[in-house]
Formats: structure tokens, C-alpha cells, sequence
């Protein structure tokens, strides 16, 4: 079995944080990524995206505080899970050949079992929500443990992952009003739609390894379109939530709201260096502060409405 201290993945965050934890430990946390903040953060977001939007981001602060714990717990046992389909694989890429279960750092056995912790940390949050968003919620199961095959099968995982990680919306939403409404929809499908284009971004990184090895993604498909590809999704992503925010205030004054994140994604694309992967994760990453100026338009149309 490898050495675990030697594992801390190239692009992990805080490589120094986890050097800290005792040995026995550091594989578990670099499993679930704890490593790498951004995963929670771009899973919390939909969620805190239906709270706000729906009104509830002042009088249900705590539902947003329990979402995020649950948004770490569930990205945690994500990552987990698609490891231990992904080890083969991940053995044959350069970037992902240090992850614990592809280097040797932890079992298959311990993996399970983490991710049967994880699973009861989200089981808590679950607890916390009325019971259409708790049927709701169970709705992702099905998506989630689909997601790791769909890069074996489609040249558009993204897309899949664009399901998987929107779902919260529906949630968020759900725990505050429980009923159908074509906002939440429409947060919904523009949430998709910016995943896409942000994980687009990130497979910017691995399209040489992934030709390789057969793994397919929107990066490889959209070849020297690119750059055009995330901007058609990030478009549709802000006309989707445009159309979320008329209708819970049809008013011009209220898309207002959505010219900050506009701006950044925009800047995303015109600033994105396609064949530098340095590059793609920085502004893989910038995503996390997207989702915070969402949130705030979020909250000001929920205010409003």
C-alpha cells in the first residue's frame, strides 16, 4: 500500500491542512475532497438559490446553515462513491492517479464504510426539511448513483452532472413554498445550464489524459469551440433565471439583479485560456463567487416578491 502522506492531489486547495491530519486520517479527507471547498460550495449554492428565491434566506437562515452541511456531506459521499467506481480509470490519468483509492492510500472496504458515514450526516439534513422536499430530495438518488458511468457512454457528462448538481434548487425552494411554480423551474434549468459550463471548464484540464484513456466530455466534443460552447451555457443560464426572476417580480428594474454575475461570466469566458490548465481551474473555481452574486439576487427578488 502507498505511502498516504505522498497523496495529496495537485490540485487540492490546502495541501497544508491536510498535511496536518494524522496519517490514518488524510485519505478519508482527501476521498471526500475536503481538500477542494469548491465542490460544496457549487452544490450548496442551487440550494441557497430556491431558500432566496422563494423568500425564506432571512427567516429560515438556519435551513440555509443545515443545506450547507448537507451540501458537504453529500459532495462528500459523491466523491467518494465515484472514486470507487472511477479507480481504474483514475490509475490512467495523471491528475487523478493520486487519489487514495487509485494509488492504494486506503481499501475498497474503508472506502464503503466512510461513505456510509457521509450518508448519515446527509440522512440528518434530510430530517430537517418538510416532506415534499424530502421526496423530492430522494428523486437525485437515482441521478447520483448514474453520474460516474454517464462519462463511459455520452460525450456529455456535464450535462448529467448538470441534474445532479441543480437538484438542490428544487429542494431549497420546495422546504420554503411546497408547491409547483415555473420559477423554480426556471432556477432549475438555468442551474444546469451553468454547471455545464462551468464543468466544461474544468475538463479542460484532463482532455489530453481522457482521449487517451476513452473518457469522454463536452471539452473534448466541442473541441476549438470551447469558448463559445460555455458562453451559449452560460447564456442560457442567465435567460433561464432572468425568466425565474420576472416572474417573481416582471419588472426590468429586477433583472437588474442579475448583472453582476452576468459580468463575471462573461469575464470567465473572455479571460479563458483553453489550453492552460492552470487557467481552467482558477476559473473553474471563480464559479464559487458566481453563486454568491446569484445568491444575492436571489434574496433581493425573494425580499421583493
Amino acid at each position: 500500500m502507498s505511502d498516504p502522506s505522498n497523496q495529496i492531489v495537485p490540485d487540492s486547495e490546502h495541501r497544508g491542512i491536510v498535511g496536518l491530519l494524522p496519517t490514518a486520517a488524510r485519505p478519508f479527507a482527501l476521498l471526500a475532497r475536503f481538500d477542494r471547498p469548491i465542490g460544496w460550495w457549487l452544490l450548496f449554492w442551487p440550494c441557497a438559490w430556491g431558500v432566496a428565491l422563494a423568500g425564506g434566506a432571512v427567516v429560515r437562515w438556519d435551513l440555509l446553515l443545515w443545506l450547507l452541511l448537507g451540501s458537504i456531506a453529500m459532495r462528500g459521499a459523491g466523491c467518494v462513491y465515484n472514486d470507487i467506481v472511477d479507480r481504474d480509470l483514475d490509475r490512467q490519468v495523471e491528475r487523478t492517479r493520486s487519489r487514495p483509492l487509485a494509488s492504494g492510500a486506503t481499501s475498497l472496504k474503508a472506502a464503503w464504510i466512510w461513505l456510509g458515514i457521509l450518508c448519515l450526516i446527509g440522512l440528518t439534513v434530510w430530517f430537517q426539511v418538510n416532506t415534499t422536499a424530502k421526496l423530492v430530495a430522494l428523486g437525485s438518488l437515482a441521478l447520483v448513483a448514474a453520474y460516474p458511468f454517464m462519462k463511459r457512454i455520452t460525450w456529455w457528462p456535464q450535462a448529467w452532472l448538470g441534474l445532479v448538481f441543480s437538484w438542490g434548487a428544487l429542494v431549497g425552494w420546495l422546504a420554503i413554498v411546497p408547491q409547483f411554480h415555473w420559477a423554480m423551474v426556471l432556477l432549475y434549468c438555468g442551474s444546469i445550464f451553468w454547471v455545464i459550463g462551468y464543468d466544461t471548464v474544468y475538463a479542460l484540464q484532463d482532455r489530453e489524459d481522457d482521449a487517451l484513456v476513452g473518457i469522454r466530455s463536452s471539452a473534448l466534443r466541442l473541441g476549438e469551440n470551447v469558448r463559445f460552447g460555455v458562453l451559449f451555457f452560460y447564456l442560457v443560464a442567465l435567460s433561464s433565471w432572468a425568466g425565474a426572476l420576472w416572474m417573481m417580480r416582471p419588472h426590468w428594474l429586477g433583472l437588474v439583479a442579475l448583472v453582476p454575475v452576468g459580468l463575471h461570466l462573461l469575464w470567465q469566458v473572455t479571460t479563458l485560456k483553453t489550453g492552460n490548465g492552470d487557467d481552467a481551474l482558477a476559473k473553474f473555481r471563480s464559479n464559487r463567487f458566481a453563486g454568491l452574486l446569484m445568491f444575492l439576487a436571489c434574496v433581493v427578488l425573494g425580499l421583493a416578491g
